[in-house]
């Protein structure tokens, strides 16, 4: 898979799920299917991050699929 640029997306690595029932963030880099990261930008629920840090710092926990150690 790739990163997007489109939707809120502009290149960045990482992507967060702000859909309130996820609150997860992904690398685009390692980005698995069971992401279904297409799927939460078509939602409009996409939030771009440069640093996994700063994402996790906002209150979002690991994809399990692409980064692993969710805390769920």
């Amino acid at each position: 898979m790739a990163r997007r640029n489109r939707g809120h997306m502009n290149g960045e690595r990482y992507l967060a799920n702000t859909s309130p029932s996820k609150r997860e963030v992904h690398d685009l880099d390692n980005e698995k299917t069971n992401c279904q990261i297409d799927a939460i930008i078509s939602a409009g629920n996409d939030k771009p991050y440069t640093s996994l840090d700063t994402a996790r710092r906002d209150g979002y926990d690991n994809c399990a699929y692409c980064i692993g150690g969710s805390n769920r």
